[in-house]
């Protein structure tokens, strides 16, 4: 498996499957207005010019992904296919991005399906969860990089 940063013209397929994985897992405990504005937000030129996308792929398949904006020091989005998910890939492509991150820290505003993944990473949570634009979300903040 390789896991690297992707190139821009490989970024329609994490935008594909951040859809496909975010309607299986984390949809169902969203609002229609929180589906819709995710689906907007990852398709939203701008935003995703803006990101850092890591990806791990095997076979010419892309596995997962976890993207960063603000100069390495957050997490964006973070996707394995449900197929794979319990393999270490999404430990793999975090410590990929760890080992550009510069800071000492990272932040991640995590959906409640992944508040207790980002624990096992080294999280911890900055706040309670907090709903907006229909996005529910936890802020949690990891320093042991």
């Amino acid at each position: 498996m390789e896991i690297r940063e992707l190139r821009k013209e490989e970024y329609e397929a994490a935008i594909g499957l951040s859809w496909q994985v975010f309607q299986e897992y984390e949809a169902p405990e969203y609002s229609q207005q929180g589906i819709e504005a995710f689906y907007k937000s990852i398709h939203d030129e701008e935003y995703m010019r803006g990101l850092k996308i890591y990806g791990a792929i095997e076979r010419g398949r892309l596995l997962g992904i976890l993207a960063t904006r603000s100069n390495g020091n957050h997490i964006a989005l973070f996707f394995v296919d449900g197929k794979y998910h319990g393999r270490g890939i999404g430990k793999r492509l975090f410590h990929l991005a760890v080992g550009d991150n510069s800071s000492g820290h990272l932040t991640v505003n995590s959906s409640p399906y992944a508040v207790e993944i980002y624990r096992r990473l080294g999280f911890v949570e900055l706040d309670s969860e907090q709903i907006s634009d229909g996005i529910r979300f936890t802020p949690m903040k990891c320093c042991h990089l």
